[in-house]
């Protein structure tokens, strides 16, 4: 039986259009899976989205919209988008579903020994959907929403006794049980974790909600948390709810990929849930970080949200992949800028890839037939660092071996001179050439994972005992405006 291979997305509030942001969560997340899957392990992805959030009901009333006919429109657009992206994603969970909604009760049920009920007064961030302490602020606003000004909010909620699993919760991310990427955001848990946790509120009331969400067991004037429901999805899109075969075989996740800004939900309040709940915490947790846009935070009011589908339309989904995987650092903050997007097409692209192999194909169908000859990889061409890299969530690192490895068939190529060797040497030429197919097939294994369909062309072109179609891969931009 293959080893089984758990990766999920975080779900992403609904409440405004996607941009380039979650498009780059959705391919490296993509990426690593497809990794997996190459190496035969049974995978399971999942993606989705978080309807419930009193975000999504605010922006239903702005656009006066029931507010489930809002989630349904704004659910679709994120769906698409997964799909434009041509995701290998498995399953896509909503958090309106019946599965989901079952699932995040029976969680609640089994967490109920450590759920209790007392009245509240705090700073609300609805950008956050969260209490902030006076310690999270910076002058006085939330650092993640610095223009959105906090909620002054006094109710009776309850609360989850996170304080009662501080030194579990340790213990378990300090011996990386569950391990945090990269090392310095497994540190800033750890020291918040060591700096004391409090409980947290774990339901607002209806009242508040407008009515939205999933209804507390046995308490219609409380609604679940929207981040206590929306982490249950990992759990629930397994079958949770009905102790399925799928629950039983998947579950631990074996990875969550997330945004640095929410890596306090899924590295302390997910496993302490878990742990209340008796059920086994994740295996692993990559938060990435954030991206800008030109050198700028994306506003609507500087006019930088870029929308991926909008550059997938004009450069085709494989460059979009191969560019977003190979200029945004895998761990920091890292922008996206037109210009180095374009040059990256070129050089790694059009002038690398593209250009070479269809040079090697162009040689075997003249010199050769069209007869795919066999060969030997070249001298420093290998997945090994590549494996390394993707084994360490490397991503960028990763793809940028790529164009290191075609720059080793491209000399290759100098050195023999096969244009020389086809005038008097027919045997040179084959093993020559056998060797240049054998080394761009094993760089196309690297390929594979982020530019698929470009990949497949490849090895429709290359990878048989007869020469497939050869067709221009990326045509060069002119960038020179």
């Amino acid at each position: 039986m293959p080893k089984k291979f758990y990766i999920t997305t975080a779900i992403p509030y609904i409440n405004a259009a996607p941009h380039i942001g979650h498009a780059m969560e959705f391919v490296q997340t993509d990426m690593i899976a497809r990794w997996h899957a190459g190496k035969g392990e049974d995978v399971r992805f999942l993606s989705g989205t978080d309807d419930n959030s009193l975000k999504n009901v605010l922006s239903a009333e702005k656009e006066k919209m029931p507010v489930r006919k809002y989630v349904d429109k704004q659910a679709a657009v994120f769906e698409k988008l997964t799909e434009a992206l041509g995701l290998s994603n498995t399953d896509f969970i909503r958090t309106v579903e019946k599965r989901h909604v079952d699932g995040a009760v029976k969680l609640w049920k089994a967490c109920e020994k450590d759920i209790y009920k007392k009245a509240y007064v705090g700073e609300y961030c609805v950008g956050c959907e969260e209490f902030k302490r006076e310690a999270d602020l910076v002058d006085g606003c939330c650092p993640e929403h610095p223009n959105a000004p906090l909620q002054q909010i006094e109710e009776e909620n309850y609360f989850f006794a996170l304080s009662k699993y501080q030194d579990q919760l340790e213990k378990l991310i300090e011996s990386d049980e569950y391990k945090i990427t990269p090392t310095a955001r497994k540190n800033e848990v750890l020291a918040f974790i060591r700096g004391g946790l409090e409980d947290f509120s774990v339901s607002r009331s209806t009242e508040r909600a407008r009515g939205w969400g999933i209804s507390v067991p046995g308490d219609d004037s409380q609604v679940i948390y929207v981040w206590f429901d929306a982490l249950a999805n990992y759990l629930t899109a397994t079958g949770y709810a009905e102790n399925s075969h799928d629950y039983k075989h998947y579950w631990p996740a074996d990875l969550h990929v997330i945004g640095k800004g929410i890596i306090k939900f899924h590295a302390i309040y997910w496993p302490a849930m878990l742990l209340s709940a008796g059920e086994a915490v994740p295996k692993g947790l990559f938060a990435h970080g954030y991206i800008t846009v030109e050198g700028k935070k994306m506003s609507k009011s500087v006019g930088n949200v870029l929308d991926p589908m909008d550059l997938i339309t004009k450069y085709g989904l494989d460059p979009f992949r191969y560019g977003i995987i190979r200029n945004i650092p895998t761990w920091q903050d890292g922008d996206f800028s037109i210009k180095r997007f374009e040059e990256t097409y070129n050089s790694d692209l059009a002038n690398g890839v593209g250009n070479l192999v269809n040079r090697v194909a162009t040689m075997v169908e003249r010199y050769l037939g069209g007869v795919v000859p066999q060969g030997q990889v070249l001298d420093g061409i290998s997945l090994l660092d590549f494996d390394e890299r993707m084994n360490n969530l490397e991503i960028s690192e990763a793809a940028a071996l790529i164009p290191e490895q075609l720059k080793i068939v491209d000399q290759y190529i100098e050195e023999t001179k096969p244009w020389e060797l086809a005038k008097f040497d027919m045997d040179k030429l084959g093993e020559v050439l056998g060797n240049m197919v054998a080394s761009i097939l094993v760089v196309n294994q690297m390929l594979m994972p982020i530019i698929p369909e470009t990949a497949s062309k490849i090895s429709a072109t290359l990878g048989g005992k007869k020469l497939g179609k050869v067709e221009p891969l990326f045509p060069r931009l002119d960038i020179s405006k």
